[in-house]
């Protein structure tokens, strides 16, 4: 089949040969594209693109989700087992990582000290999970001095997670006037849609109506041009958001 001219095969081997070049991959996949342009793509879809495209992340979250869902305790398991029996820092990090995202956040606040107690002190992703563990434990005061900590040691690490779990973390430990300005400066400096509904869902809980009608006028722009796999991925936060508009309608 020839298009213009130019034969099918010759075509998608150009399509793969400007994926190599944006995506920096080594230079001699054009020679093998060029000089062997059918097998050539054949062998460059998949040891190349198909692994690095989104359709394959996609299908490795639905794999995941899926595996959760049939055995949704296993990584807490095998989490445990690994830290009984060989009861490394790495060991313990992994299950305090499993516990959180099994919701045991009790446990995991008190496994992520642990850890911030020994030679990984300083580790700054090790703070950040005692963060989200300790609010998610309803402690929100320790959540916010584990963040300011991670803030003073650097500024750039996660910033836009870093700033919206201190919004949070200051809202419920009931320093609102805080909380906004910090959901304030994530906004001007992020504005991705995570701030923007997250802005939102703690406008309608103040009772800041007219904030929250403005940022939901915004998403819902944002989100008439999503395709349905991004609306899936956000499906919780959506859920979310829709609930926070709902309580300020009534």
């Amino acid at each position: 089949m020839t298009i213009f001219g130019i034969g099918l095969h010759v075509l998608v081997a150009i399509f793969f040969a400007i994926h190599v070049i944006r995506s920096g991959q080594q230079m001699y996949w054009l020679m093998i594209l060029f000089m062997f342009p059918g097998l050539g793509s054949i062998v460059y879809f998949f040891a190349i693109y198909l692994p690095d495209s989104r359709l394959n992340h996609g299908a490795r979250k639905m794999v995941t989700a899926a595996a959760k869902s049939l055995d949704p305790g296993r990584e807490l398991r095998e989490a445990r087992d690994a830290y009984a029996y060989t009861p490394t820092a790495q060991n313990q990090m992994r299950l305090a990582t499993a516990l959180l995202e099994a919701g045991n956040a009790d446990e995991a606040a008190a496994t992520y000290e642990a850890c911030l107690q020994g030679p990984f002190s300083g580790d700054l992703e090790i703070r950040y999970g005692a963060a989200r563990a300790t609010l998610a434990s309803g402690n929100a005061a320790a959540a916010v001095a584990h963040l300011q900590t991670i803030r003073n040691s650097d500024a750039n690490f996660r910033g836009e997670q870093v700033s919206l779990l201190l919004a949070q973390a200051l809202a419920a430990a009931g320093r609102q006037d805080e909380a906004k300005a910090e959901f304030e400066f994530a906004l001007g400096r992020y504005n991705s849609f995570a701030v923007q509904a997250e802005f939102a869902i703690w406008a309608a809980g103040a009772g800041d109506a007219q904030r929250a009608n403005q940022l939901h006028a915004e998403l819902q722009r944002t989100m008439e041009r999503w395709a349905r796999h991004t609306r899936d991925i956000n499906q919780e936060l959506i859920r979310r958001l829709n609930a926070a508009m709902a309580s300020i309608r009534r």
